[in-house]
This record gives structure tokens, sequence and C-alpha cells, in this order.
């Protein structure tokens, strides 16, 4: 199995998740809450970590951290050794709690931190039974959701002294009012997936970010063949990405590339992949996949995002041919 690419340097930003092995729960009470944020708040004063939010859910948890000291894999290890033997001795278990080892994505703090943090405070309102009440009953639900750090961003007395606030509210002034309203027209509204510009499942920002951190960071880490995520943090012709595709499909690269020629969910993996890996803009895939407007390219790559989350088939077509790209 390839390893997760890692990529450290001082004061990177990074978007952390972990998940229960199995997708089962890490979280069962208030008490396994309490102390994982114990654990957390310890763990970011020795390793000199700045936490900039966080939310808890019960089989998982994001965290948005900045490391000074680019040590984030230490850090993350003492978070979940820490709490995975306070979390076993409790329960009266053995083995492993985590789904493997944490995901992290480095991200572009001017262009993306203060969307994902919007991303990471709206977790608790996308989960299933949350999903069919209005946009007021989402708000209470959030504003009342105590294990997040959204509670510190809208009111000063509920910040936590190990929670830097300043610098995501630096991009609304520093105005708590300014970011309650962003949360809000997020629910109301509707809000773009901060993912659109992932690159290789590791970098979060423009393709500009993406060659920097490249260039400056990733070098000698290993092999593309150990960490695919080396190769396709680089531009992939698209060309490439439709020949991979079409013989994914067991169809020819014209089926897809037709306009009329229906295969309407695989066009759309293949919009997808040429936007994120191949780093065309919408009105050239649209010109590449049968002159289509970019408005079509960009409402058939929006409905395929959606269609993944509950349509397991698509999931694993775009992890398949996203793959086969990497080899």
């Amino acid at each position: 199995m390839a390893r997760p690419l890692r990529i450290e340097y001082p004061y990177a930003y990074y978007h952390v998740t972990c998940r229960g092995n199995e997708r089962k729960d890490i979280f069962k009470d208030n008490r396994d809450r309490s102390v994982f944020l114990e654990r957390l708040q310890s763990s970011l004063e020795i390793y000199t970590v700045k936490l900039h939010a966080y939310v808890l859910m019960n089989n998982h948890f994001h965290l948005m951290v900045e490391t000074p000291k680019a040590n984030l894999s230490e850090f993350m290890r003492h978070v979940n050794v820490s709490y995975t033997g306070f979390y076993n001795r409790r329960h009266r278990r053995v083995g492993h709690l985590y789904q493997g080892r944490f995901k992290a994505i480095v991200v572009e703090a001017d262009s993306y931190l203060l969307e994902l943090s919007r991303y990471v405070h709206l977790n608790p309102v996308r989960i299933g039974f949350m999903r069919r009440p209005g946009y007021k009953e989402k708000l209470k639900y959030l504003r009342k959701y105590p294990w997040s750090s959204l509670g510190g961003y809208l009111t000063y007395r509920k910040r936590r002294p190990w929670v830097i606030y300043r610098e995501v509210l630096a991009y609304v002034k520093g105005s708590r009012e300014k970011y309650a309203r962003f949360v809000e027209e997020g629910l109301q509204r509707g809000y773009p997936t901060p993912w659109e510009d992932l690159k290789g499942q590791v970098v979060l920002g423009k393709n500009s970010f993406c060659k920097r951190v490249k260039r400056r960071w990733v070098r000698g880490v290993g092999s593309a063949k150990e960490q695919p995520s080396l190769r396709i943090l680089r531009e992939i012709n698209p060309q490439e990405i439709l020949k991979e595709a079409s013989a994914y499909f067991k169809l020819k690269p014209e089926d897809l590339a037709r306009k009329r020629g229906g295969y309407g969910d695989q066009r759309a993996v293949v919009m997808e992949l040429m936007h994120r890996h191949g780093g065309l803009k919408q009105e050239e895939i649209g010109r590449r996949l049968g002159n289509v407007d970019y408005t079509l390219v960009s409402l058939a790559r929006k409905r395929l995002r959606e269609k993944m989350e509950r349509d397991p088939k698509l999931r694993k077509w775009y992890r398949d041919i996203e793959a086969r790209l990497t080899l």
C-alpha cells in the first residue's frame, strides 16, 4: 500500500482529519470529548502548534492547525496515542482506534483559511439527521453545538485560550458579527466546496502555491512509486486523462468527448479530473469535450460531487481512475 505523502515545513497550515476504525465512533460520550480536548490542548503546548479551528463529530474530528516548527507528524502522533490509550482503558478495549493514519492537507492560508473554517464549523449540520431541518433550525443547532471552535468565533466570552481566532477573523476585518453572517450565508445560500482546487489529495491552493510547495518542500521525500501523490501534484496531460478514463469505462475516447453521446456521469468524472489534475479551466474542458459551454461543465462537476457523496459507485470510478493516473 502506498504511503501517504507528508509535506512538512515551518509555518505550514493544514486541514487534518482522523476517522474511527471501520467508521466506528471514537467519542462515546461527553467525557471522551472532554478528555480529547484536554489531550489536544497539552499537545499544542508541547509542540508549539497553533490551532485555528476544530470540530468533534461522533466518529471523526477536523483540525485546522499551523506548525511553526514543521512537526505535524510528531504532534498528531502525540494527540492520537495519548487519546487512544485513555479511550482503550476507559472502554476496556484493545487495538487501533483510528482508520489508518491521519489525513493532512497543506492549505494556502490567504486563499482558503476563511472558507475552510466555515467548512469545518458547518460539519455538525451535514450529518444525516440534520440535513432536513431548515436554515433557522440548523443555525440554532450550530450555535448550541459545544464541541467545535465556532462558539469562540461568534461570542468573545466563549473563546478558548488555546484556539487562535484572530487570523481567520482578520479576513472579515476582525469582526465576529461579520464572521457570523459569513457562516449564516453558507447555511442559507449554500457555499462553494473548499476542495475545488485540491491537488493530489494533499495540497489545497492555487496552481502557483502548489508548484511552490512542490519545488521547495517535496523534493527528496520519496519516490512517485512509493507516494503516488508526488506525481499527481504535477499537471497531467488532459489527453492522458481521457485515455485512462476511456480504458477504465471500456469506451472509445471519442465516446466521452462527444457532446451528445450519453455517458453523462462518465463525462463528469473526466471533467473533474481534467480540472483537478490537468490544470484546465472550465472553458478549456468544454472545448475538449464537445465544445460545451463552461457553465455546463461547472454544473456537471457540481452534480458529480453531490452524487459522489451518496453513490459509492461514482466514488469508486473517480478513485480508481485517479489511481491509474498515478501508476
